[in-house]
């Protein structure tokens, strides 16, 4: 699975929201939660079902979020210990982090 078949849907609800990744292979999907704190939106949880792990599906949800932080301006604050990782990893992202 490349990220480019990875399709991810923008669940926003003002405060709080999704993103989230329909998974060929299962019925379940992955998922990407944050809550917005004073524009800065918390990534709480990131969850991938245990047999779509190691395929970038959970990176494509980062990748999503950063990329919305890049056109709306944010800041993410790693509260996920993935994300917080993915942030650790990629130096170039400090800019975003809160």
């Amino acid at each position: 699975m490349s990220h480019a078949e990875i399709e991810i849907e923008r669940r926003d609800r003002v405060t709080h929201g999704d993103y989230i990744a329909k998974l060929d292979t299962s019925d379940s999907t992955a998922k990407l939660s944050w809550t917005d704190r004073q524009g800065v939106r918390h990534a709480e949880h990131t969850f991938v079902p245990p047999e779509a792990r190691g395929k970038g599906v959970a990176e494509a949800l980062v990748k999503a979020l950063v990329a919305d932080a890049r056109q709306e301006g944010f800041k993410i604050a790693p509260d996920c210990s993935y994300v917080e990782r993915y942030f650790d990893r990629h130096k170039d992202l400090s800019d975003l982090r809160a």
